[in-house]
C-alpha cells in the first residue's frame, strides 16, 4: 500500500502568503500606518491568545457562541484565539491606567481568528487593522475617527463618491427601541440583530422580526419622542460638523448597528458604493464602558477596525494599485567560476553596507543563464565579477529591462544604481 502523501492546502479558510502576495498585504499596512503617524497614533501588540471569558462577558452572542477558536489548555484553562482586539485593549488599558498619559491613541495590526464560513470578504483567519482614541469624551475625539477613516481611504487613492461612511447612534437606537415596546435588554438585542441584517432580509421579514411592536425606525423618522428628537439632534450635528472639517460622503443611516453590545455612542460603517462589491469595508463606534469590565472606572473610548480582506477586494473592485515597497535585490553580481564566488560575496557585503539590495550567483553555471535568472526574480541590474573586474577595479552595470551597459568603478557602483 503506498504511503498517503500530506495535502499541501492549507487549513480551510486561512491563506498562505507568497512574496508578492505578502507585498501586496503589508503595503496595506505601510498605508494604514503612513497615515495613523500623521495623527500621532502609537502601535502596540498582545498576543492572539486570551482567556476566553474575556469575550463571553461582553461582546456578540453569535460571535461567541459559534464563531471562536476556543478550547482547554494543559492546565484546564479555556482559551480563545481572539476574533478581535477590543477586549484585548481594554484589558490592557485597565491594568495600566494609572501609568498612562491620557488621551491615547493607538493601534494594532495582527491576525483575527472567527469559525464562519468562508466566502468572498470572509475567511477564517483575517488580519485587522485597530485604531482606537481613549480617554475623550464624545464630540471632537468622534470627528477626529471619523476624519480619520476619510482619510485612510484617500491615502489609497479612493474617492469620495466611491464610498460613503454611514452614522448612527446606539443612544438614539435605545430611545427608539425603548418607545417601541422593547422594555429589556434582550429585547433590545434581539431588535438590534434583526436590524444588523435588514440589508440581507425581505421588507417581509423584517416586518414579522418587530414581532408586534412599533418599528423603531418609524418612530426616529417621526421624532415625536422628547428622548428620540434629543438623540437624533445630536448625531445629527456630529455629521454635519464632521461635514464642516471636509468629510463630504458622511450620512445619517439608521440601519447601521453593528454587532457588538459594547458600543455606547456614535457607531459607523465605511461601505462601497459599487453594486458589485456592495459591503461594508469596516467600521466601529464609541465605547465608553467596557474598562468597567476589569474593576476600573469607565474610560471614554471610539474607534474601529480595517479588515485586509474587505479593503483588498475593495482597492481591486476600484482599480487602486497598492504602492509595493520591493524587497527585491537591486543588483545580481554573476560569477564565472566557483573561484570567483568568495570574491564576489566580499563586494556584496561592501555594497550591502552602503544600502544596495544585493544577490550573489552560488552556482556554476553560463553567464547568459545568470542574466536570464536575474530578469526572472525581477532583478533590475547585472554586473559579471571575476578576475578581470577585480584587477582594474571596474565593473559594466547591466540595465536588464534596456539591455544598456555602463562601466564604472567598483567603488561608484551605489551611485551609478
Amino acid at each position: 500500500m503506498a504511503d498517503k502523501h500530506l495535502s499541501t492546502e492549507p487549513y480551510k479558510g486561512v491563506r498562505d502568503f507568497y512574496p508578492e502576495d505578502y507585498a501586496k498585504l503589508q503595503a496595506i499596512f505601510a498605508g494604514v500606518r503612513k497615515t495613523l503617524a500623521g495623527y500621532g497614533y502609537e502601535e502596540y501588540n498582545a498576543s492572539p491568545l486570551e482567556h476566553s471569558e474575556l469575550y463571553e462577558s461582553k461582546g456578540n452572542e453569535e460571535i461567541i457562541r459559534e464563531q471562536t477558536f476556543s478550547f482547554t489548555d494543559r492546565g484546564e484553562r479555556r482559551v480563545t484565539l481572539r476574533p478581535e482586539m477590543t477586549p484585548s485593549l481594554a484589558r490592557m488599558v485597565a491594568a495600566k491606567r494609572r501609568e498612562l498619559t491620557f488621551p491615547l491613541r493607538w493601534f494594532s495590526i495582527g491576525n483575527r481568528f472567527r469559525y464562519e464560513r468562508p466566502q468572498r470578504g470572509r475567511l477564517r483567519e483575517f488580519y485587522q487593522m485597530d485604531v482606537d482614541l481613549i480617554g475623550l469624551p464624545a464630540g471632537e475625539a468622534d470627528v477626529e475617527v471619523l476624519t480619520l477613516a476619510a482619510d485612510i481611504m484617500s491615502q489609497f487613492g479612493a474617492l469620495s463618491e466611491e464610498f460613503s461612511i454611514r452614522v448612527n447612534s446606539r443612544p438614539l437606537l435605545s430611545a427608539a427601541t425603548k418607545a417601541a415596546g422593547y422594555d429589556t435588554p434582550e429585547a433590545m438585542r434581539e431588535y438590534l440583530r434583526l436590524l444588523d441584517k435588514k440589508d440581507k432580509i425581505s421588507g417581509a421579514e423584517y416586518t414579522a422580526g418587530l414581532a408586534g411592536h412599533a418599528d423603531p425606525l418609524a418612530l426616529i423618522d417621526e421624532a415625536a419622542d422628547a428622548d428620540i428628537a434629543r438623540e437624533k439632534a445630536a448625531i445629527v450635528a456630529l455629521i454635519e460638523e464632521a461635514k464642516r472639517r471636509g468629510v463630504a460622503n458622511v450620512v445619517l443611516d439608521m440601519t447601521v448597528a453593528r454587532g457588538f453590545d459594547y458600543y455606547t455612542g456614535m457607531v459607523f460603517e465605511v461601505r462601497d458604493t459599487n453594486p458589485e462589491n456592495a459591503r461594508a469595508l469596516f467600521g466601529g463606534g464609541r465605547y465608553d464602558g467596557l474598562m468597567a469590565l476589569f474593576g476600573a472606572e469607565p474610560v471614554p473610548a471610539v474607534g474601529f477596525a480595517i479588515g485586509d480582506v474587505s479593503f483588498a477586494d475593495f482597492l481591486e473592485t476600484h482599480g487602486h494599485e497598492l504602492s509595493l515597497a520591493s524587497a527585491r535585490p537591486t543588483l545580481f553580481i554573476g560569477t564565472l567560476s566557483p573561484q570567483d564566488m568568495p570574491e564576489a560575496q566580499l563586494l556584496a557585503k561592501q555594497l550591502r553596507s552602503q544600502h544596495v539590495r544585493t544577490f550573489v550567483n552560488l552556482r556554476e553555471r553560463g553567464l547568459g543563464d545568470q542574466v536570464k535568472e536575474a530578469a526572472k526574480r525581477g532583478i533590475p541590474f547585472f554586473v559579471a565579477y571575476g578576475e578581470e573586474e577585480r584587477t582594474t577595479g571596474t565593473v559594466k552595470i547591466k540595465r536588464l529591462a534596456t539591455g544598456e551597459e555602463s562601466e564604472v568603478s567598483v567603488s561608484a557602483i551605489p551611485q551609478a544604481l
